[in-house]
């Protein structure tokens, strides 16, 4: 049972309305994660600006991977049932690759890195070992292509904490984090 309000496009503040308007126009439908983030039009404005700043950064494969990685660590139903979604219809990443993204790796060793290391991000609250910094440089991500991971993490953490916190009704085919 959601714990915040999940309001309609008529029934969020004024000045959310337009923004839930281009977030169907982008995507044909508005998630329930838009619709709560619209209580506050300030933060649905940051987490579209954000999202959409980092949609380019590395590739979308990657993206989806690190998200679903990190739903996992903090535990978010909601943000793993979503992102697995994307990832196989919108990246086209297959389920086999999405469920190894839950459970922090991929078959390709420089997107398991990148899952890994975001992983490790997400757990340690930024505090990464020398070693895990080295790995994901030896898989050949560049120092600017770090703080991409990092960034991803931080975007992808608000909306597990805000779905946590909400709890969220999933309009996504249902995958649990604990499924890893």
């Amino acid at each position: 049972m959601p714990r915040l309000t999940t309001p309609t496009r008529d029934d969020a503040p004024a000045a959310s309305q337009p923004l839930l308007d281009g977030v169907f126009k982008a995507l044909g439908t508005v998630p329930n994660l838009f619709r709560v983030a619209a209580l506050s039009p300030k933060a649905l404005e940051a987490l579209l600006g954000q999202s959409g700043t980092l949609s380019k950064t590395l590739d979308v494969k990657t993206r989806e991977r690190i998200a679903i990685g990190v739903a996992a660590i903090n535990g978010c139903d909601y943000c793993v049932s979503a992102h697995t979604y994307l990832a196989v219809n919108l990246a086209k990443i297959s389920p086999e690759e999405a469920a190894l993204a839950l459970s922090g790796g991929a078959s390709d060793p420089k997107a398991a890195a990148a899952v890994r290391f975001a992983r490790s991000v997400a757990a340690r609250r930024g505090q990464v070992s020398d070693a895990e910094l080295a790995a994901v440089k030896a898989a050949g991500f560049s120092e600017a292509e770090i703080v991409e991971i990092v960034a991803l993490v931080a975007e992808n953490s608000f909306t597990n904490y805000l779905n946590n916190v909400a709890q969220t009704e999933i309009d996504f085919p249902v995958v649990r984090a604990d499924a890893a």
